[in-house]
This record gives C-alpha cells, sequence and structure tokens, in this order.
C-alpha cells in the first residue's frame, strides 16, 4: 500500500509546530487543524466545543490538572458512498474502527535544554523526528492520516478518526467524545508502544499532602520539629506501601506496575527557620479492579497508621486534586487483540506482545463503555515528556501500514 513519506512530514511538521500544551490557545487552534484535514481526506467532520461546565458537573468527570475557558471536540467520519446503502441503517452505521489519538502536549521546558532545535519545529536527524509531541502522540496522528490516505478509499463498512485534547490530564476530551455518542465496535489509540500491544492500563490518582509540624529559630532547632523531618516517615510509609502493592501484579503486567511516587516537595521560607509546613504531590498507582473509594482509603489508612506520636495528634492532611486515570483492560482473550497482531505482523515485524502498561491513558473510557480497546504506535513510552523527544521516522511509517491493513481487515 502507498504511505506518502512527504506528506506524513508535512502534516508532523504542521502539528508540532502547534504548541498544544493543556489549556492553551493552540490547544484549540490545533484542533481545528484537525477537522479541516480531516475533512480535507473526505470524511464527515463534527467539530463541536465542549461544554465545559456540564462535563465538569458529570459524575464520571475525569478531572483537570489545568485551567481551560475553551476546549473543542472533533472526528471524523468515513460512511462509504455518503451514507447512502445498507452501511446508513442504525446498526451498520456504527463505526467498524474508532482510531484515537490525543494532540494535546506537556510543556517543553526551557527551549535552550533542547540540543539546537526549537522544540515546536520539527527536526529530522539520524532516522528519526525532533520535537515536542512527536512521540506522545502527534506522530501516532499522522500515521493514522497516512492510513486513511492510503487505504479510505477501498473500504465499504464506517469507521472513525477521534482527534481529542486533554488527554494528559484527565482525558476530558475523550470524556466528551464519548459523551456526544461518538462510539465504535473497537478502538486502537495510537499511543508509543515501542512494537508491543499494550492491551491493559494502570490507574492513577494525583495526591497532596499537608505535613505540619512546630516552627522555631534555626539555632534551637531542637526545641521545633521540622516538617521535613516528618516527611521522611511519611515518605517511608509510602514506600512501604509501594511495596507491598506490587508483590505479585497480574499479566499482563510487567513489574510495579502501580507505583508510587512523589513528584513535587515545598517546604520552609526562610533558611534559618524550622519549616512548619511541608507540602508534597505525587501519583499513586490504581489496581485493576480497585475503586478509586478502595484505592484512596488503602493510601490514607497507611498514612494514618504511622507510629508517630506527632502525626497522631497532627494528621496528614491528604486531597486528591487533578486527574482521575481509572485501570482499564481489553477482555481476556478477546478477539480484537489477535486482530491487531495480524496487522502489524503484515508490515514484516515479528508478533506483537501484548503486555499491560503502568501509565493511564484514554483506553479505560473506552472500555468501560464496553468497545474493546488496544494501544499501538510509534515510538517508546520513555521519550514521551522528554527533552529532545524524538520519535523513528520508520516506525512511524510502520504503524501506518498497520492502521492501513486493520483498516482494510475490519473495514474493506
Amino acid at each position: 500500500m502507498d504511505i506518502d513519506v512527504d506528506l506524513i512530514r508535512r502534516d508532523l511538521a504542521q502539528l508540532v509546530s502547534y504548541d498544544s500544551v493543556g489549556g492553551s490557545q493552540a490547544e484549540a487552534g490545533v484542533q481545528r487543524w484537525a477537522a479541516a484535514t480531516l475533512q480535507g481526506l473526505g470524511l464527515d467532520v463534527d467539530l463541536w466545543p465542549l461544554d465545559l461546565e456540564t462535563l465538569r458537573a458529570d459524575p464520571e468527570y475525569p478531572g483537570e490538572e489545568v485551567d481551560r475557558e475553551e476546549a473543542w471536540g472533533c472526528v471524523g467520519t468515513w460512511r462509504p458512498g455518503g451514507g447512502a446503502g445498507p452501511w446508513a441503517a442504525e446498526e451498520s452505521a456504527t463505526p467498524a474502527l474508532i482510531l484515537n489519538g490525543h494532540l494535546d502536549v506537556v510543556p517543553s521546558g526551557e527551549p535552550e535544554w533542547w540540543t539546537g532545535h526549537d522544540p515546536f519545529f520539527l527536526h529530522e536527524a539520524d532516522g528519526r523526528w525532533y520535537g515536542r509531541g512527536v512521540c506522545d502522540m502527534k506522530g501516532g496522528v499522522v500515521a493514522i492520516l497516512a492510513a486513511v490516505r492510503a487505504v479510505g478509499e477501498q473500504l465499504t463498512r464506517p469507521f472513525a478518526v477521534h482527534t481529542v485534547i486533554g488527554e494528559e490530564d484527565g482525558g476530558i476530551g475523550t470524556f466528551a467524545t464519548l459523551r456526544r455518542g461518538h462510539t465504535g465496535e473497537a478502538c486502537l489509540i495510537a499511543e508509543p508502544t515501542d512494537g508491543r500491544i499494550v492491551a491493559a492500563n494502570a490507574g492513577s490518582l494525583t495526591f497532596r499532602l499537608e505535613i505540619r509540624g512546630r516552627s522555631t529559630h534555626g539555632s534551637m532547632a531542637g526545641r521545633g520539629l521540622s516538617a521535613l523531618d516528618l516527611f521522611e516517615r511519611v515518605h517511608a510509609a509510602l514506600r512501604a506501601l509501594d511495596e507491598r502493592r506490587n508483590v505479585s501484579p497480574p499479566a499482563p503486567f510487567g513489574p510495579r506496575p502501580w507505583p508510587i511516587s512523589v513528584g513535587i516537595v515545598r517546604a520552609g521560607d526562610w533558611a534559618s527557620t524550622v519549616p512548619d509546613l511541608l507540602v508534597a504531590e505525587g501519583r499513586y498507582g490504581v489496581m485493576p479492579g480497585e475503586s478509586f473509594d478502595e484505592a484512596t482509603a488503602i493510601f490514607e489508612r497507611a498514612l494514618a497508621e504511622i507510629d508517630e506520636s506527632w502525626l497522631r495528634e497532627h494528621p496528614v492532611e491528604v486531597s486528591w486534586p487533578g486527574g482521575r486515570f481509572a485501570a482499564g483492560a481489553l477482555p481476556t482473550g478477546h478477539a480484537f487483540g489477535e486482530q491487531v497482531a495480524e496487522a502489524v505482523m503484515s508490515t514484516g515485524a515479528d508478533r506483537p506482545e501484548l503486555v499491560g502498561a503502568p501509565y493511564g491513558s484514554d483506553l479505560r473510557q473506552y472500555a468501560a463503555m464496553g468497545i474493546p480497546t488496544l494501544q499501538f504506535g510509534p515510538g517508546h513510552i520513555e521519550q514521551a515528556h522528554a527533552v529532545d523527544e524524538y520519535v523513528p521516522i520508520d516506525e512511524v511509517v510502520a504503524s501506518a501500514r498497520a492502521y492501513a491493513a486493520l483498516l482494510l481487515d475490519r473495514c474493506g
């Protein structure tokens, strides 16, 4: 099949030029680019402003970690014959396949940290494309577009392309897309998977801890109680909880699939004062089949059981801001796993391994709707969010071929 690398490069260069960090104007602008591009490929496009107030009031709202005043949804649907024919009946009008990709990115950090190029200008070197979002996951999105170009007119059943925002901070884009009624028989998400197929995701929550001590002058430190010293006890309890929860993870997960990590620690306001407040924020992995209430109760109980007299009288204050990523998985033995594996092998690749991933994604939102969902896409998760983020060009092309083969299999 004809995969046009020059058009892939053009699309990716345009996408990377959008500094589409969550909550920015570019996050809205990149969705308009996607809508125009999908329309140019002959798809019927639904481009709509998200009703943020209504979505945030929904009991299943997945949370956000950035401020948004504007956000857009975009779905392109291919219906052979423009909706005429037997596929226009209600049952057969459901897309046989959804291809999903998010267009929001994380901040790039300081531009001078990047090696000799602007993070929002596509740079090519040594068989790789560099730029913020090329791996996570604009490279996967342009592979989807290339697949649609290659085989779209050969298909006889409908399919859909969902481009979404907000994936990095909770998943409000996919949440809104599903709430609008855009569903399908199966879904493939073009996240970077390093040649493997991700069949299950762990979940995660963001925690915030406030630890209070007793301040005094630094020269009289023995008469105060440093919140930093108390945090050492708290952190030790979290490490012990991490170890207990990751003893025997089930297949298809590898070692330590739902870790606990502290990402931010703030304490003190003067060098010669014993700090009386420490605030720590981090990520808490959630197991498959574990509700958020169950997971948070286990976490909070572990802190309440710390054997320290001050903390018994002044308990750690725990809150749960930000995104809420539930775990999700393809049902064991589901035929969609073999179908995607066959599509990947049709490109000349070895049989891909089905694995579980320790990070959250929009997979769990489709799975919760009863839509069998997998992840397969170019790049390695280690490059996601990294300085000098890159994706191998040959992996983008191979992914496009695999998506095209899957489209032909399910919709041809």
